[in-house]
């Protein structure tokens, strides 16, 4: 009896260690593929910004805040529910990953023909030409596929199909736009350039995302399931506003400055919010790695032992928003050269705002958890507002600058409405409001009183940053190893 107990015990042990060995493996691959494909986007940055003018990368970019906004509500957000999915269909997840999948390219159907009714004046609107609106719509097919294998493939702990997905769709695309760009230039074609751009870089991403689709459909077997379809439907329609109100706190800046002001302002902006976009990529990529940890830890009700992990990776990512702000001439003069040089004075506020948003997501995460979403989307739908509200008044009395502070303040004002909503609904807290905010704040504040550095000598800067760093490093170790090895042990 005692030898068939221990065999048991052992077997069960190397059980949970395979399974962990998975998820740090999925986890690991999941982030590279993230790093890797968004991390690509910000290297070309600077050969974007020279072959295109000012005003060209303005419009390039805030074509891509069209597009994230455009799936964002196309999809009605049913690929969110694929990680809730699996803990209540994991009998048939892939067919219920099939189906709502199917759900989401009737929406995004509906909508284009909707679109195409008013084609007019949504390209109006949107300042799109014919060759724009029609690439906007495709991708926005295309990109939900491959958002919902990601997601997929995150939760049953595989990641060589999406991490390949992702690759041969992000770099061939990259690669090819830059080519058909410079050659543009060559030939004396300056007016086709942001075209150019648009057709070599989305239609291979077009292309792998429809293969994607074809393979989602055929692993799931399954085009239409109302059950299915209802369970999406309840979990994700709350989930939209929150989902486009974030898109459009991060895209609206670029927007309105370029109706309000100029293409080439909203292309100086763009180049700040790059930088910002490090530090995003980052924090995105960490949080999709932590919340299978940090929902298992909720599930066996040891929610306490989140918060001194959690306070570590805050400090660690307010760090490291501190070091892009003091090397933002550098990176400015790397990105986009002397004619972007004003977007050096945009980046401690970007990258605060960045930061507080990140640090919001502890909140969110628990109402997400118990599918209290319409809870999320109340919080994030009165802070989208007054986010919107106080750009337009503060773009026009105080320019184009001023986006960045009122995007900076609107999260922190999401920050501290997530925090109170969190305890009010679940009566739980993972964190501890009061240490969040004075965390937030005392980055914030060290993020733009920093700025002041930029009037000294750059060794200077390197000397204060460098002996920063080395105390941090050396204050911060046993925490940060040991959120390592939670990592590798969940």
């Amino acid at each position: 009896v005692r030898y068939r107990i221990r065999r048991y015990t052992m077997a069960g042990k190397n059980k949970d260690a395979s399974l962990n060995k998975r998820a740090f493996t999925s986890g690991f691959f999941f982030i590279l593929a993230q790093l890797f494909a968004r991390g690509l986007t910000f290297a070309v940055t600077p050969i974007y910004s020279r072959l295109l003018t000012k005003a060209q990368y303005g419009v390039v970019r805030t074509y891509e805040s069209w597009l994230l906004i455009a799936y964002t509500i196309m999809s009605l957000c049913l690929w969110r529910s694929v990680d809730v999915a699996k803990k209540d269909f994991e009998d048939d997840y892939n067919g219920y990953v099939s189906s709502v999948h199917t759900l989401s390219y009737i929406a995004i159907a509906f909508f284009f023909g909707l679109c195409m009714i008013f084609k007019t004046q949504v390209q109006d609107f949107c300042q799109m030409d014919d060759l724009m609106f029609y690439t906007c719509f495709l991708y926005v097919f295309t990109y939900t596929s491959m958002l919902y294998v990601q997601r997929r493939d995150k939760q049953v702990l595989k990641y060589k199909f999406s991490t390949m997905a992702t690759l041969l769709t992000i770099v061939p695309g990259t690669f090819l736009s830059i080519w058909l760009i410079y050659r543009g230039r060559v030939q004396g074609l300056i007016g086709q350039l942001v075209d150019r751009r648009v057709i070599g870089y989305y239609v291979p991403q077009i292309i792998g995302g429809a293969v994607v689709a074809i393979v989602i459909w055929t692993q799931g077997k399954k085009f239409i399931n109302l059950k299915y379809w209802k369970y999406g439907l309840a979990f994700s329609l709350p989930l939209i506003p929150e989902a486009l109100s974030i898109q459009i706190m991060n895209q609206s800046d670029k927007i309105m400055i370029q109706k309000m002001i100029s293409k080439e302002a909203a292309g100086v902006f763009a180049i700040a919010t790059t930088i910002s976009f490090i530090i995003w990529i980052l924090e995105d990529s960490v949080w999709n790695a932590w919340i299978p940890w940090l929902y298992a830890k909720i599930g066996e009700g040891a929610e306490k032992e989140v918060a001194k992990p959690w306070i570590s990776v805050m400090h660690m990512f307010g760090i490291l928003s501190w070091i892009l702000v003091m090397l933002a001439p550098e990176e400015i003069l790397i990105l986009g050269g002397a004619k972007y040089k004003m977007a050096v004075w945009l980046i401690a506020p970007m990258v605060s705002g960045t930061l507080f948003r990140f640090y919001s997501y502890s909140y969110s995460a628990l109402q997400n958890y118990y599918k209290r979403t319409q809870y999320v989307a109340a919080g994030t739908i009165g802070t989208m507002v007054l986010n919107v509200i106080l750009n337009y008044v503060c773009i026009l009395n105080f320019g184009y600058m001023a986006a960045a502070y009122t995007t900076a303040f609107s999260y922190i004002i999401l920050l501290l409405v997530q925090g109170i909503l969190e305890h009010k609904i679940t009566g739980m807290v993972i964190v501890p409001l009061h240490k969040t905010v004075l965390i937030a704040i005392a980055y914030g504040a060290i993020n733009l009183l920093s700025m002041n550095l930029y009037r000294v000598a750059w060794y200077y800067r390197y000397a204060v940053m460098i002996l920063v760093v080395g105390a941090a490093a050396i204050a911060l170790r046993k925490q940060m190893m040991a959120v390592l090895k939670m990592f590798k042990k969940k």
